[in-house]
């Protein structure tokens, strides 16, 4: 038992610390799913062992952000925290228990749960006073019983009413008003901050709510007020006095969101009201999928129970209220020791740093590396050789280095300077003026000329079979290869004496090589590789022009009247063609007998159903990967686009469509599912 006990003193010592560093001094050490990971351990060791249990263990309040330099004010009523969920069947228990108590209190059976499902802002709890409707001061949750008082500060957020309600013929006010809401920034608004921060030549913010919380601490209001700060409402604050006093206020907590909007609050824009659990554990996965299209960081959903009588009956327990449960999100950062740098050189010649990590797990895998973008970025965030840094995994999304953990330095790290010379051919790197990466310059840098050859004969570009990374590799360190218009020049006698090539390896590989000389121009155009262009904006250009000759002495003026062609992307088409290293490389591939036109209809070709109509896909379809219904809609003769402007003539929405359907709906652009699709393909609309 005495490790036991040493083991929960541990856990209280180390999460007391990470508390005062990440409420206090809003200087975290470690991430949040690190610190959770740190007290579910202890509550299990205490559950487990109920005599280890103390009164001034976490476990047993809430998380206090109170400083000793503000004034203090008592709240109405305790501001608690939520227990947590992470599964369905955790969420089925917890309604269990919740009937089950009540039916013991009431020895009837409790009428059907109903459930409002709303998004875990990540931000600081605010706590907003009014007198006759007008805001008389404001706090942060603190200990849940009084918080700081921040009135000032709370004032210079636009988004805090200062007098309710808003409009002139908005609902009744009771005397005495007091809401609870989350002061964060949206996600272009701190993006924008640390933009400024840059120009200033200032450190870059690394965290959100720790930087909207110190921001909301400041002693002086005025700098709050230059931090764009937004606040969003989402409940009364009552000890049950004054809903019993006022008959007008809500009863349940999906008409309390309404009454907060209608007051003139801002309240979270993705709020759900679901008849049933069962309706709740089905939007889980969609809130887990778009949780990174939301204007505002999330780290989980919180699950309340609608009937505001039904969720005073069941009171709280401990710290946390029963009648509402916090669903978490797996974790998609944590922290881990930067132990190196590796650098990579792409197809353009830009260099880019990467991180090389103690493994560590997150997003459902182990990373070992992951991206730091560029060396601007290493230096703004002032990221160091031995670093603990935050490792940030969404989705898919290639893991990236958020920024280090200043508080968790030993003093051992050393600046990360930035190369001068490329790695792989030791030719000087050069940064063009106004952009913050690195380039080598020489087209022939073995690891340019090789990520140029892997993309040009990947899937994505001219699909030539048998040509993998390994095999680009050899014929490079050969000599065989210069460029992608030698792979045309490759000759059997050449490849047979290889080791590893085989008669029937070199037949299949040189039938693969004839076979992409008859691939679409467009295809060809994408495999160049050219910043920016895609299959999309490769089917748009030659949609207008006949042939990559004609492209290739295209104006960028006449480029920019492309419906889709930016003025940047025109420019920068220009300038490639107009290279004499791409004119030359062009020329090659026209030698080789590759497709630069395409071919003519004739007259009585039937007509495509949807020539010239252009769609944009979002969501997850039932039946069709985005790839296949992309390549059907352009086998018909649409355009597929990736965003949504008012030129656009459909968009297919699928599950989780996100932004874009949003966006579709305002601008009036018609909405099709898959099976309107299909109608369309087969000529029915």
């Amino acid at each position: 038992m005495s490790d036991l006990t040493a083991r929960a003193e541990q856990l209280r010592r180390e999460l007391r610390e990470h508390q005062y560093r990440y409420y206090v001094l809003h200087e975290p050490s470690i991430s949040d799913a690190e610190y959770d990971g740190l007290f579910d351990e202890l509550v299990a060791l205490e559950t487990a062992h109920p005599e280890l249990l103390t009164l001034s263990s976490p476990s047993q309040r809430a998380g206090s952000d109170l400083a000793g330099d503000f004034a203090k004010i008592p709240h109405p009523a305790p501001i608690l925290s939520l227990d947590k969920a992470t599964t369905a069947e955790e969420l089925a228990r917890w309604e269990a228990r919740n009937r089950r108590r009540l039916v013991t209190e009431a020895e009837t059976e409790p009428p059907p749960f109903s459930y409002t499902l709303e998004p875990k802002l990540d931000g600081l709890s605010v706590v907003c006073h009014y007198e006759e409707g007008v805001l008389v001061r404001a706090a942060t949750r603190g200990n849940g019983s009084v918080g700081d008082d921040v009135s000032a500060n709370v004032r210079t957020i636009p988004s805090v009413p200062l007098a309710i309600p808003v409009a002139a013929d908005g609902p009744p006010v009771p005397p005495q008003l007091v809401v609870r809401g989350e002061v964060l920034f949206r996600k272009e608004d701190f993006a924008r901050l640390n933009e400024e921060q840059k120009a200033r030549g200032l450190p870059h913010y690394i965290n959100a709510r720790n930087t909207a919380s110190g921001a909301l601490k400041q002693k002086d209001s005025r700098l709050t007020a230059t931090r764009p700060l937004s606040a969003y409402f989402y409940a009364l604050v009552d000890d049950g006095s004054i809903e019993t006093a006022y008959d007008f206020l809500p009863k349940t907590q999906w008409e309390q969101l309404r009454y907060l909007r209608e007051l003139g609050f801002p309240t979270a824009p993705d709020a759900a009201h679901c008849p049933t659990l069962a309706e709740v554990c089905a939007a889980l996965p969609e809130w887990v999928n778009r949780r990174d299209d939301l204007p505002y960081e999330i780290d989980g959903l919180v699950i309340n129970i609608d009937q505001r009588e039904l969720a005073r009956k069941l009171g709280t327990v401990g710290k946390n209220p029963r009648a509402a449960v916090a669903f978490k999100f797996p974790a998609q950062e944590v922290s881990t020791r930067l132990l190196g740098i590796t650098l990579g050189v792409g197809r353009s010649g830009k260099v880019t740093p990467s991180a090389n990590l103690a493994p560590v797990f997150v997003g459902g895998v182990t990373v070992v590396n992951a991206s730091l973008h560029n060396f601007d970025y290493i230096q703004t965030r002032d990221i160091r050789q031995g670093d603990t840094v935050l490792l940030r995994r969404s989705g898919d999304v290639i893991p990236y280095v958020v920024g280090p953990l200043p508080g968790a330095r030993s003093g051992d790290e050393t600046i990360i300077q930035p190369p001068e010379i490329c790695p792989f051919c030791q030719s000087a790197l050069h940064q063009p003026a106004g952009m913050v990466d690195l380039f080598c310059e020489n087209e022939h840098c073995p690891e340019r000329v090789f990520r140029n050859v892997e993309y040009f004969v990947s899937r994505a570009a001219m699909d030539i079979e048998g040509f993998g990374p390994k095999t680009v590799r050899t014929l490079i360190d050969r000599g065989l290869l210069r460029d992608v218009g030698d792979i045309f020049r490759l000759r059997r006698e050449d490849l047979l004496d290889l080791e590893g090539f085989a008669e029937k390896k070199v037949a299949n590989l040189l039938q693969s090589i004839e076979r992409a000389r008859e691939r679409p121009p467009s295809q060809l155009l994408t495999a160049l590789g050219i910043d920016g262009v895609g299959p999309q904006v490769a089917a748009l250009l030659l949609a207008e022009y006949p042939s990559l000759a004609a492209l290739a002495e295209a104006e960028a003026t006449a480029l920019e009247g492309i419906d889709g062609i930016g003025p940047i992307l025109a420019k920068q088409l220009v300038r490639w063609f107009a290279d004499p290293t791409h004119r030359s490389l062009v020329q090659k591939l026209r030698e080789a007998g590759l497709t630069f036109a395409a071919e003519t209809p004739t007259a009585d070709e039937t007509p495509k159903p949807l020539a010239g109509r252009s769609f944009v896909l979002t969501g997850t379809l039932p039946n069709l990967s985005r790839k296949e219904a992309s390549d059907l809609i352009q086998a018909a003769g649409g355009i597929v686009r990736s965003s949504v402007s008012a030129k656009t003539d459909y968009v297919i929405a699928g599950e989780a469509a996100g932004s874009k359907a949003t966006k579709a709906a305002a601008l009036g652009v018609p909405i099709l599912d898959e099976e309107g699709l299909r109608e369309m393909l087969a000529g029915e609309n």
